[in-house]
């Protein structure tokens, strides 16, 4: 059952008009057939495409932040390598007994 609304939903459009590699809006994050699409879905298509967008944004979010702190655990093992933990050489220990 569709939920009665009483305005129209806007456009999420934030005037960033750049795809990325993925195809998607860095601004609004839709894809081109969401963006281009927009005048003719219903209040509960847009209403989808919106929730849509802002998971692809968590996503994209959370994804610098992972690269980020990456690159923080990088800069740290290259200032300090004897606290390098992530280092694959470490010996693990072997039940030889």
């Amino acid at each position: 059952m569709e939920q009665l609304s009483f305005f129209n939903l806007p456009s999420p459009c934030v005037g960033i008009c750049k795809t990325d590699a993925r195809g998607y809006c860095m601004g609004c994050f839709r894809n081109r057939d969401e963006r281009f699409q927009w005048m003719n879905l219903s209040d509960q298509q847009k209403q989808n495409v919106v929730r849509l967008c802002l998971q692809r944004k968590r996503r994209r979010q959370y994804a610098l932040y992972k690269a980020k702190q990456q690159q923080l655990l990088q800069q740290q093992a290259q200032q300090n390598p004897q606290f390098d933990f992530s280092d694959d050489t470490l010996q693990k220990p072997t039940d030889t007994d």
